[in-house]
């Protein structure tokens, strides 16, 4: 017998998200609302938006904390957003911290498997959008996530230079960094997870993509995704099977190869395990597998960039992580 599918997104929950969303567009192209960084002004540089996506408390703070303040000249190049699910009870006491400075949204009940993930992710972009101008880049992160290189390497590599000098924006060909993939051997199976039909007509199969559900956009990507509508009329159907429907997986590949596939690297930035998947689930990496061995693994990629942050970490793995993360992963 198979599960009851989840429950749809509630009239309410969407209104209260396209309200957002419509302020976040309308304010990205008020003229009060411009970036405020200069050239050669280490106080006005592009930020990068970092959008925990979390259901707990954030299990690798004292990590994060030391990838952030690896340099006290970063703390004016990068923003927090934190997405946690109502339901569960945090703390995130960091005093003096970076999570001492970030921004909690307003958040709705989540659930795996379901559109709920895709109205999560599109919140923090909606958010990082209204808050700051200077907010160039969206990286989502999951609780479960760690950082292989320092903050300076990681910012440095996706705005393409080696020095303090950031050239204009308007003036370089950024891309998202997301996974984007048309050939899967269960790319049919998701495709029809909520019925043969009902992705047509606005998403043929042909179409249809895959994907990790952790991406870095653009700001120009971030805005097209909290103004569409068409193709998300289809993805918040619930689905009629729940082991073959990962929305969040699929709508923003299948969206931006749709938009703007040359405006996307195609990959990820987030390096994920699934040689043993469970369930869904990717493999879980735990103490005893925590090494430089295993950092420098990681980092490796078949892409242009090297992998700038890893999943999925069992919250035991902070202490062995901790103890390498000076003499390893933030040393570049």
């Amino acid at each position: 017998m198979l599960p009851s599918p989840l429950p749809p997104i509630s009239l309410p929950d969407e209104l209260d998200d396209l309200s957002l969303f419509r302020r976040a567009a309308a304010v990205e192209f008020h003229p009060n609302h411009k970036p405020k960084y200069r050239l050669g002004s280490t106080n006005s540089k592009p930020k990068i938006a970092f959008l925990f996506l979390t259901n707990s408390d954030i299990q690798f703070a004292p990590l994060w904390e030391k990838f952030f303040f690896g340099d006290k000249s970063n703390r004016n190049l990068y923003t927090i957003y934190i997405h946690v699910d109502p339901t569960v009870r945090t703390k995130f006491k960091s005093p003096g911290g970076v999570f001492s400075e970030h921004r909690i949204i307003p958040a709705k009940e989540t659930h795996r498997g379901s559109a709920t993930l895709i109205s999560a992710a599109r919140r923090l972009l909606a958010n990082a959008l209204l808050d700051d101008p200077s907010n160039a880049y969206f990286t989502l992160i999951s609780q479960h996530c760690i950082p292989l290189h320092s903050f300076q390497f990681f910012y440095n590599t996706i705005f393409e230079t080696d020095s303090h000098q950031v050239a204009e924006l308007r003036h370089l060909k950024y891309k998202s960094y997301i996974e984007i993939i048309s050939k899967d051997p269960n790319l049919w199976t998701r495709y029809i997870a909520r019925g043969k039909k009902v992705m047509l007509s606005e998403v043929p199969f042909n179409k249809f993509r895959v994907g990790s559900q952790f991406f870095t956009l653009t700001r120009h990507h971030a805005l097209k995704v909290i103004q569409e509508r068409r193709l998300w009329k289809k993805f918040m159907r619930p689905c009629l099977r729940s082991q073959p429907c990962y929305p969040e997986e699929h709508y923003f590949p299948t969206f931006l190869s749709m938009e703007d596939p040359k405006g996307c690297t195609g990959y990820t930035l987030t390096n994920v395990n699934w040689t043993d998947t469970v369930n869904g689930h990717p493999h879980t990496y735990h103490p005893p597998e925590v090494s430089p061995k295993l950092i420098y693994k990681l980092r490796r990629s078949n892409f242009v960039q090297p992998y700038m942050f890893a999943r999925k970490f069992s919250p035991d793995c902070l202490n062995p992580l901790m103890n390498i993360a000076d003499d390893v992963i933030f040393r570049d």
